[in-house]
């Protein structure tokens, strides 16, 4: 799925191709520079000074000149390909998650049925990893002792009761956590379980629709279950 502004941009992309103004236009300019410099370059030949002539190592330099501006453009043009063949391929990618249930970035946890899941990640490895569960008044509900946990992404589970042991109601709640290397306090943060909805590719980078939490990059996803 893509956006208006997506569909407006490949039409443009298409009307542009038919009249081919936009490759023309690009053409044109760097051939126009081109010949004018040559132009100049023979005319300075030509008038030149029979008994001062141009300096040869002046006129290396100009055509060196000329030259490096001519490979920087078909740089440019090279890079610019790259990178729509780049992002083709990881809209590609993106596609494949649709349905997908992913972590991302957020601080919820839905309870559905009695089950709810989510995440956390680790700047750097922890003796001892816990999470807090809270419900929309910050009571607290329920306390996850993790244990101890290596840096990156990990996942868990909350089987939807309180710490008497009484089942709570479905909703969404809140969840943070606190880690700790010896008395050190370790940065962690909590990722919330989202399923991918659609695929957005207009703009500068592939985006994700993941429900209530809205669009997030394919850098935001943590990790696909």
């Amino acid at each position: 799925m893509t956006t208006t502004s997506t569909v407006n941009s490949a039409a443009q992309d298409i009307y542009a191709s038919l009249n081919g103004s936009s490759a023309t236009k690009t053409t044109t300019t760097v051939e126009d520079q081109q010949n004018r410099f040559l132009k100049l370059l023979t005319t300075q030949l030509k008038n030149q000074d029979p008994l001062n002539p141009m300096d040869n190592a002046q006129t290396t330099s100009q055509l060196a000149q000329i030259s490096t501006v001519d490979g920087i453009t078909q740089l440019n043009a090279t890079l610019k390909t790259l990178m729509g063949s780049m992002q083709s391929s990881e809209a590609l990618q993106a596609a494949t998650l649709v349905g997908h249930a992913v972590l991302v970035p957020g601080t919820g946890m839905q309870v559905i049925s009695g089950q709810a899941a989510g995440g956390v990640e680790l700047e750097s490895a922890a003796d001892k990893v816990s999470v807090t569960i809270t419900d929309k008044n910050g009571l607290e509900i329920k306390r996850i002792d993790l244990g101890a946990l290596t840096a990156g992404t990990h996942e868990f589970v909350w089987d939807g009761k309180n710490e008497s042991g009484t089942a709570v109601a479905d909703g969404m709640y809140k969840v943070s956590v606190t880690a700790y290397k010896g008395d050190t306090k370790v940065t962690a943060s909590t990722l919330q379980l989202a399923s991918v909805n659609s695929v957005i590719t207009g703009g500068s980078e592939i985006q994700v629709d993941v429900g209530s939490l809205g669009r997030v990059s394919m850098g935001d996803i943590k990790l696909i279950l």
